[in-house]
């Protein structure tokens, strides 16, 4: 397997693997967005709201904030040891909000929350959760733990997970006019006109639509688009829960576990028949 770092930030990152089938990189994108643990706010015990918004909306409000997650300190909580519906200080984390109007309409902002833990926060303190108007307060006490994608969306870790094939652009230049068709139609501007010729720009950027191939005026068409075999462009955006880096290694060692335990399920099949 060969892999590159095509883009990388705090939220993103964008890498070419080569070598691999499409059942190993879906195989991937499926376990980071159903496996891979992060935190999210699971119950919430309400102490006084006189706001217009019911418990309910209130609380699924919370649940979508995403949250920064540790995974060392923190167990999931069917894996803790304390085997306790209400958690423990390795399972759970609280926090607090106590808002009110006083002297008008406002805005209560997820920077509000107040965590026993300062390093689970939410990832921005600027996402609006209830306005309230004057003489209206909302009190209560939110419970965070660990949870997986497979179980609600709230706890998967990314806000977009997806591969697509290496693009692979052929222009027969004998048969090419270089009327500059293909080029104008492009949405991505992945083709150029210079010197005579058409000319791949930014083959990343190809989302295979085949816009171009269908613009050319000679038949058969004088460009040709379609995927390399074996070589993808894995994207991943983090919801800030966890580093993009963190992500695609854990969902690695996940995969990994997984098919240890597939294959020790099928040498204990194979054991009982023999």
């Amino acid at each position: 397997m060969e892999i590159k770092v095509l883009e990388r930030d705090d939220r993103n990152i964008r890498l070419l693997i080569r070598d691999v089938d499409i059942p190993f990189m879906n195989a991937l994108r499926r376990t980071v967005t159903s496996e891979v643990p992060s935190m999210a706010v699971d119950d919430i015990v309400v102490l006084e709201n006189s706001s217009v918004l019911q418990d309910e909306i209130i609380a699924h409000r919370l649940g979508l904030v995403p949250l920064k997650t540790d995974l060392k300190s923190y167990n999931l909580p069917e894996e803790c040891s304390c085997k306790s519906e209400f958690g423990c200080n390795l399972c759970r984390v609280t926090l607090t909000l106590d808002a009110e109007a006083k002297e008008g309409t406002r805005t209560v902002y997820s920077g509000e929350l107040v965590s026993e833990n300062p390093e689970i926060v939410p990832v921005s303190d600027k996402i609006p959760l209830i306005k309230l108007a004057k003489e209206q307060k909302l009190k209560l006490e939110a419970y965070v733990r660990l949870g997986k994608g497979k179980n609600h969306a709230k706890w998967q870790p990314v806000s977009m997970c997806a591969y697509k094939y290496l693009p692979k652009i052929t222009i027969a230049s004998k048969r090419c006019d270089v009327c500059g068709k293909c080029a104008e139609i492009c949405p991505k501007k992945v083709l150029a006109k210079s010197e005579n010729k058409i000319v791949v720009r930014d083959l990343m950027t190809c989302i295979l639509c085949q816009d171009c191939v269908n613009a050319c005026p000679q038949n058969p068409p004088a460009i040709e688009v379609g995927g390399e075999e074996n070589a993808f462009i894995f994207s991943l955006e983090s919801t800030g829960a966890l580093p993009p880096e963190k992500i695609l290694t854990e969902a690695v060692k996940i995969l990994d576990e997984q098919l240890k335990e597939l294959e020790s399920q099928i040498k204990v099949k194979k054991s009982e028949k023999s």
